[in-house]
């Protein structure tokens, strides 16, 4: 059974940085794709991230050159560092794990970007 440990959220002040963390167990580290997504009041969730066991990243526009994703594969655990926030950013961050196309979710940590 997998099971995603989120961690790292808070509050920031608009341009700040925040890095999130996501300890995943039961996975099949070699296939899977880890990824993170975010849902902010009254939108759908969307996605932030991925990244492949080989290192492949995939990003949404809108965080493109401010969020890095990261993954150790030594510890099952893929990261995103998140920099120059905007309050747009504001929502519940996802962690995510694909293996054939069956997800995985943890269970969200909130980021709020707010002066």
């Amino acid at each position: 059974q997998v099971q995603l440990v989120e961690s790292g959220g808070g509050l920031v002040q608009p341009g700040g940085s925040l890095r999130l963390s996501c300890a995943a167990s039961g996975i099949i580290s070699s296939v899977v794709v880890l990824g993170w997504y975010r849902q902010a009041p009254g939108k759908q969730r969307e996605l932030v991230a991925t990244i492949t066991h080989g290192g492949r990243t995939n990003y949404a526009v809108s965080v493109k050159g401010r969020f890095t994703i990261s993954r150790d594969n030594a510890k099952d655990t893929v990261y995103l560092q998140m920099n120059s926030l905007k309050s747009e950013d504001t929502a519940v961050y996802y962690c995510n794990a694909r293996h054939f196309g069956f997800d995985s979710w943890g269970q969200g940590t909130q980021v709020t970007v707010s002066s």
